[in-house]
């Protein structure tokens, strides 16, 4: 039995709650958040005791809300932290790293880490059903996982989702319900459904175990750059918890003695076609007025409402950064540019997240001389049709030496 673990925590008003599947305080109705006996982790881990852990997110397990062994997920994490110097070139900027979690096990995104933790601690509390709201990588993930597991899923998702995406789930045999109507709808649903039967959403009524599982993102780009934070983050941002964790991941280690103490700043990026967290940073105010009807092909990262847009801002805020969105073509720009320099294909989040970083470095809120991680989130594969009327055709010639010679384009 683990004794990390210590209880959920309203992040309003400070109210304890019960390690069960409750998500939101009943007087103040604020989001509750895993707390942990630090002063117990802080005498327990190690750098070394870290590093000889599992080749996996796992490593990281007293950082992580369960009471026992994990049973979910077991290979997922520790994806590649690349030194991406072509690109860094061309953004201008002196020391650049790709946090590549296109390559995720088993389904190429991060959401990998927040199921993960969620079915494992559904499992401990004995759910046998599971499910989720989804704009198609925690589907996948979600139901992957599940399959693997012998546990029953159904996923609901907005119905105009990327093919690629929807197949991404029906593969696993699991329950797809294609919703009408954008993300929000879905998760609305989701609340309604998750208050009649007894069912671990995992972010619904097991959010505070599933957001945690974000961390573990976190901690992997400071173990692979030496136990050191960069001196700049930069995170696509769809409910704002990725970003929120990374930052609780860095406080963490900080405050259990893995890493010293030193400014970072944490940059959000979001499409402009559903910006509501940029928009109200920009704006100065943390009041994140919603977008009804988001318009952007990064379906990925359009939730018009997003659950943790109020703490990312706080975030961005505290650690002095800043918040950028970018048009659908400057996404597809931004995956185009990443593959072509670093050999990575990302889906659109990562176009966002690219794109966002160049605008960051030619405003002068990433210095030239810093040094920046940018966190690639999901696999183009999932999203390759956005690039369909953006790629060079391909050459079409008979099987012909002649015919070769006639299109080569570099020197015999």
């Amino acid at each position: 039995m683990k004794e990390f673990f210590d209880r959920l925590k309203c992040k309003e008003c400070g109210r304890s709650y019960p390690k069960e599947a409750v998500h939101v305080c009943e007087f103040d109705f604020g989001p509750l958040e895993a707390t942990y006996h630090y002063h117990k982790i802080k005498k327990y881990v190690s750098r070394q005791m870290i590093e000889s852990g599992p080749d996996s997110m796992w490593r990281y397990e007293p950082f992580l809300p369960l009471e026992e062994e994990p049973t979910v997920g077991l290979h997922t994490g520790m994806t590649p932290l690349l030194a991406a110097k072509r690109l860094a070139k061309i953004l201008g900027i002196k020391e650049l790293y790709i946090k590549n979690d296109t390559v995720n096990f088993p389904t190429l995104s991060f959401k990998d880490r927040v199921v993960s933790v969620a079915l494992s601690r559904a499992k401990e509390l004995h759910y046998e059903v599971v499910s989720c709201a989804s704009t198609g990588n925690l589907a996948n993930s979600l139901a992957a996982h599940a399959a693997a597991n012998g546990l029953k899923s159904y996923v609901l998702i907005p119905a105009d989702l990327e093919p690629a995406k929807v197949i991404g789930s029906l593969v696993y045999n699991t329950r797809v319900i294609g919703i009408k109507g954008s993300y929000d709808k879905v998760n609305r649903l989701c609340s309604e459904i998750a208050g009649k039967y007894r069912w671990a959403f995992v972010n619904v009524n097991f959010r505070p175990y599933y957001a945690e599982g974000s961390k573990t993102m976190g901690f992997e780009i400071l173990e692979q750059m030496g136990w050191k934070i960069p001196d700049h983050t930069v995170i696509c941002m769809a409910s704002g918890s990725l970003l929120t964790k990374i930052d609780k991941a860095y406080q963490e280690a900080i405050l259990c003695g893995l890493v010293e103490e030193k400014p970072y700043a944490i940059h959000g990026a979001q499409a402009s076609g559903c910006n509501p967290i940029t928009a109200a940073f920009k704006k100065g105010t943390d009041l994140i007025r919603p977008i009804a009807n988001p318009n952007t092909i990064a379906k990925s990262l359009a939730i018009g409402t997003p659950a943790d847009g109020y703490y990312a801002i706080q975030t961005i805020r505290r650690t002095g950064g800043y918040a950028e969105d970018v048009t659908d073509q400057e996404i597809i720009e931004g995956i185009k540019i990443l593959a072509e320099t670093e050999g990575v294909f990302a889906e659109t989040a990562g176009g966002v997240t690219v794109g966002c970083a160049k605008k960051l470095i030619q405003k002068g809120y990433i210095p030239q001389e810093s040094q920046v991680v940018l966190c690639i989130t999901g696999n183009g594969l999932k999203t390759a049709e956005v690039l369909k009327d953006h790629l060079n055709p391909i050459d079409v010639i008979e099987p012909h030496i002649q015919d070769f010679d006639k299109i080569v384009d570099f020197e015999k």
